[in-house]
């Protein structure tokens, strides 16, 4: 990842957060091997086997399909977490039976993920819609997948630090980990703003070039929105970098009074455009002819505004400014210098 940018290479799912389907009930999960090896972008369908059923006789779980988690238990891979496809009943009752299908693993999957748990599917019904229930525990079966030649997403961000207003443009590059070549055929990838970073809808779909590169003009409007690249997979991405751009430290500070008896506090406010909530700023002073020290630390706020205390410790005029150091996406920003006279 370039130093231009703040991002993070992510190519795992939303998690499952709600308490289990208190109807479901499991007795057993298998897949169909213990052990993959998945190259690149492939991906590689290791067959799940789920035995049990519902304690309900409700007609609406009739054809309702079975989606078992997988979770990384050891190994360094970009991916925590696998999902099946849709699992339907193959076989049995509603109340009794088996459930089955292919759970798609990629490389990025490298390392050994465990059956953890089976939530009644479609998983679509959860990309929009209601809070996806908890797994039902499960202590299944484990997989090794042994990923090789990864795909490795980098972003070259122009200018490196965007100004407020102003768009930018991205050069993508995704390339083999293992060779830093470009794989040998161009990829359709999805370049997405915002919501497309995580929907299954909109963006761009450009085919990188032969050298493995991609590159968009950003609007003024993305510099504080998510970007991404995705390389889509059967369920989930293989790879993924979202990233927010690298912006200017801009900072303004103004005394509530010009002048105070030594020794008096004087509030100093400013504002710090783009509002990085929480990052700190600080008040500095001038001693001798060169060095600022700090003398009062504060907090920006929601709104990008902050409060300061400015102190003079002598009869004078002193020299002060705001100064804010590199926070997050933020390079450091200081305000122009102003004066209190010390009485």
């Amino acid at each position: 990842m370039a130093a231009s940018v703040v991002g993070v290479q992510l190519v795992g799912a939303p998690a499952v957060q709600a308490a289990p389907d208190p109807k479901l009930q499991v007795t057993g999960v298998t897949l169909d091997r213990t052990s993959v090896a998945v190259s690149g972008l492939n991906t590689v369908a290791v067959q799940v086997r789920v035995t049990g059923g519902y304690d309900s006789d409700e007609p609406s779980l009739e054809n309702m399909p079975l989606n078992v988690w997988l979770q990384r238990t050891s190994g360094t891979g970009p991916r925590t977490l696998l999902v099946s496809t849709d699992l339907p009943r193959v076989s049995g009752t509603t109340q009794d039976g088996v459930w089955a299908g292919p759970v798609y693993v990629p490389s990025t999957a490298n390392g050994t993920f465990t059956v953890f748990g089976v939530t009644p599917g479609p998983l679509a019904v959860y990309e929009s819609g209601p809070m996806p229930p908890d797994p039902t525990p499960v202590a299944g079966p484990a997989l090794t997948v042994n990923g090789s030649h990864l795909p490795k997403i980098t972003a070259k961000v122009t200018p490196s630090t965007v100004p407020f207003g102003s768009g930018f443009t991205i050069t993508w590059a995704v390339t083999d980990s293992a060779t830093g070549a470009p794989y040998a055929t161009r990829i359709r990838v999805l370049l997405g703003i915002a919501n497309q970073c995580d929907d299954n809808q909109g963006g761009d779909t450009p085919l990188t070039s032969s050298s493995g590169t991609v590159t968009k003009v950003y609007p003024a409007s993305a510099g504080d929105a998510l970007v991404c690249l995705r390389i889509h997979g059967r369920i989930w991405d293989i790879a993924a970098l979202r990233l927010l751009v690298a912006r200017p430290g801009i900072v303004s500070a103004v005394p509530s009074r010009t002048s105070a008896p030594v020794g008096t506090i004087v509030p100093v406010t400013g504002n710090v455009l783009g509002a990085p909530s929480a990052c700190k700023v600080l008040l500095q002073r001038l001693y001798g002819a060169s060095q600022w020290r700090g003398v009062s630390t504060g907090v920006v706020r929601q709104s990008g505004r902050f409060t300061l205390s400015a102190q003079p410790a002598y009869k004078g005029l002193i020299p002060y400014r705001a100064y804010f150091p590199a926070c997050g996406r933020y390079q450091i920003g200081i305000s122009k210098v102003f004066y209190i006279r010390g009485l």
